[in-house]
């Protein structure tokens, strides 16, 4: 009796490609692609237009959604959204793409979707084009005393319940200036949040390291304190990145302040002259 039991048992790769599939699309990119390894019933299910569509971003972004719909399969849709990505509706100054392994929606805004300081005049940074760049254009500055950037999103087009960390993306020209020093700071915080806690969260970075530089500014034969700052890293595409700060998003449900956004900054505290930082954007990305 217990072998006739035992055959008439099913098994989960016996369920239909269909139920497979629902279970799968409610897991992550990352588990779809671990299932397909499961057994041949298990790919098939996994690799369905089913499973991937449901990892697609369907509301805010219609060239995602045509990006999707020209693609032979959605599976191949969600890859090429992870790739390059799409602009934003329209907006050549914002990105959006997925990232691989969770699906969450990762941007880059230009330095034309940024604040930058015009203190000093119109003159302070000039437009140029950049072959490296992703935009039509980026900001290479040429002479400020008083440094400060800032990008801001809207906190709803972050997935929810999700780590992200802010980078600012640059590289340096020939001849920079004010760039070494060791008075840097960085934050990143929701713009409802109070002034005292968004300071509490920055960072000290240095934007272009450099010792002989470091030791000018903090005098003759003095060493610099080592604050423990975000150091840059060099990136495959040839621009610098550094980290700005982290935050979390609030879970699927919950609600924020109407049109409550995500603010990413940048700090010159010292007010001496600086050049040469070429600014490319700032990405918003999902943390693993």
């Amino acid at each position: 009796m217990a072998a006739e039991e035992n055959q008439q048992e099913t098994r989960v790769g016996d369920l239909p490609e269909a139920c497979l599939a629902h279970a799968i699309a409610l897991t992550s990119p990352r588990d779809a692609c671990r299932c397909a390894a499961v057994s041949p019933a298990f790919r098939a299910a996994a690799d369905s237009d089913h499973v991937w569509s449901r990892f697609i971003p369907a509301e805010g972004n219609h060239r995602a959604a045509a990006a999707a719909g020209r693609a032979s399969t959605k599976k191949n849709a969600y890859l090429g959204l992870c790739e390059g990505g799409v602009p934003v509706d329209g907006d050549v100054g914002c990105r959006l793409w997925l990232d691989k392994a969770s699906g969450a929606k990762c941007y880059a805004l230009s330095a034309r979707r940024l604040g930058l300081p015009w203190d000093d005049g119109e003159f302070s940074w000039r437009w140029v084009p950049h072959p490296r760049s992703r935009f039509g254009e980026v900001a290479e500055l040429m002479d400020c005393t008083f440094l400060d950037i800032y990008g801001r999103l809207p906190a709803a087009a972050l997935t929810p319940a999700t780590s992200y960390a802010a980078y600012l993306v640059y590289g340096t020209a020939q001849g920079h200036r004010g760039l070494s020093f060791p008075d840097q700071e960085t934050a990143v915080s929701l713009g409802s949040r109070a002034p005292a806690e968004a300071r509490a969260r920055r960072l000290a970075v240095c934007l272009r390291p450099d010792e002989a530089e470091v030791r000018k500014f903090w005098g003759a034969g003095v060493v610099a304190p080592d604050g423990g700052g975000e150091e840059p890293r060099l990136r495959d595409d040839g621009w610098w990145e550094v980290e700005m700060g982290r935050l979390r998003t609030t879970e699927a449900g919950e609600h924020g302040a109407p049109g409550e956004e995500v603010v990413a900054s940048f700090e010159v505290l010292g007010s001496y002259p600086k050049r040469g930082l070429i600014v490319e954007g700032i990405e918003f990305r999902a943390l693993h």
